[in-house]
């Protein structure tokens, strides 16, 4: 049984704020447990009719983003799921999950049953996944040193590319509007770029190398043409890169402290995920407290390299480390702009964590929310005087 239950974030008093800070509220938050189970990854459907859930448990679970409403669970995993993703609108129903069982599931979201298995085989643990390809046939799995590739139309596996990283591939992307190239990066710090046409092979297919030099956590593309790619590493790095030609544009090796600079809270313990806004053109960085706060801290990438002051800021409503954030409709451009929300139910997304809870956010001009709200002092620079002392070394 799932229980859903209203929260109190404590009430602040107004103090002046800047033009720019976005304040929210907690709606309410979902306990998906009644043990330690953590939540690892958020995903919508494509008509955000469910969002997909996947926790420690090795199960996924499938709720209404509006309403929180538990919809059932898919089970069949019997090591860590370690990314999920939805097929899109050619397979509405059909979710997929990867596990460190060694194998990618595919489910029907109507069902909750298993209607295919792909076996990277008994001693291979799969980190990430990826659909696309030159005609879309392609699934592509990032294992303990190898790049494994699939036709999903027959099940039958059509290469495997093991020459190219020398430890775990924690990454597989298929370019957005390239679908033909892939990207996968990996604890040895490297980024490869594969050409998916052909017979594909480490010689003949390997396009180039980005060395990043330090184990990759996370990459993802940005920009008009998706040509830009964020890293974040797993000493809490963070990098901005052109795949096409191998530059390093931007590289924040105190991002932590850039980004703790920009409010009065805890230090930024570690950063969660990358989120771009086409509409507004506007990259943020979302790092989090060991306590369970979040802020959207904006990256200047262009000129000088910064890390901008927190738009927006979600406390209050997890207790641990968060895991996955899962922002609704047109967020970041709400960010980028004075604009109100454009979402009817007013929900700025939804957060999970090592609390086993989902937590979902209000903006301060919902007519839904409570009357408590995050207080903008929480996002003012303290005092040069303050700031040296202010953190741990780390």
């Amino acid at each position: 049984m799932e229980t859903t239950t209203s929260m109190d974030v404590e009430e602040q008093q107004p103090s002046p704020t800047p033009n720019n800070v976005k304040h929210f509220g907690l709606k309410n938050s979902i306990q998906t447990n009644f043990g330690d189970d953590y939540v690892f990854q958020i995903i919508p459907k494509d008509d955000w009719s469910a969002m997909a859930v996947s926790l420690s448990t090795n199960a996924v679970k499938l709720y209404s983003p509006v309403v929180g409403q538990y919809y059932g669970e898919c089970k069949g995993h019997s090591g860590t799921i370690n990314q999920i993703l939805f097929s899109g609108p050619s397979n509405p129903h059909v979710l997929s999950s990867c596990s460190s069982d060694g194998t990618i599931r595919a489910w029907d979201t109507r069902s909750f049953q298993q209607v295919s298995v792909l076996n990277a085989g008994p001693s291979q643990e799969v980190f990430s996944f990826s659909t696309g390809g030159p005609n879309g046939s392609l699934v592509a799995a990032g294992c303990d040193s190898q790049v494994l590739l699939w036709d999903w139309r027959n099940n039958k596996q059509i290469a495997c590319l093991e020459d190219s990283h020398m430890d775990d591939v924690t990454q597989v992307h298929f370019v957005p509007d390239e679908p033909g190239k892939l990207i996968s990066a990996s604890v040895d710090g490297l980024i490869c770029i594969f050409d998916t046409s052909g017979d594909i092979n480490d010689d003949d297919h390997l396009d180039s190398v980005i060395n990043v030099g330090t184990s990759i956590a996370k990459v993802g593309f940005f920009g008009e043409s998706y040509q830009k790619l964020w890293c974040l590493t797993h000493i809490e790095t963070a990098s901005i890169w052109d795949w096409k030609d191998g530059r390093n544009e931007v590289n924040f090796s105190e991002a932590r402290t850039l980004a703790s600079e920009s409010w009065n809270l805890d230090h930024v313990d570690y950063f969660v995920d990358c989120h771009y806004s086409k509409e507004a053109e506007k990259l943020w960085l979302i790092g989090g407290t060991n306590a369970g706060t979040l802020g959207y801290f904006p990256v200047n990438y262009s000129g000088t390299a910064t890390i901008g002051a927190a738009e927006a800021i979600l406390e209050g409503g997890h207790t641990s480390v968060v895991r996955s954030v899962l922002p609704m409709s047109r967020i970041h451009s709400e960010l980028g702009s004075s604009s109100s929300s454009r979402h009817s139910s007013g929900i700025f997304g939804w957060t999970g964590g090592e609390d086993g809870r989902l937590c979902c956010w209000l903006s301060d001009d919902s007519p839904q929310k409570n009357q408590s709200w995050i207080s903008s002092t929480l996002v003012m620079k303290p005092e040069r005087t303050c700031k040296k002392n202010r953190h741990q070394p780390y």
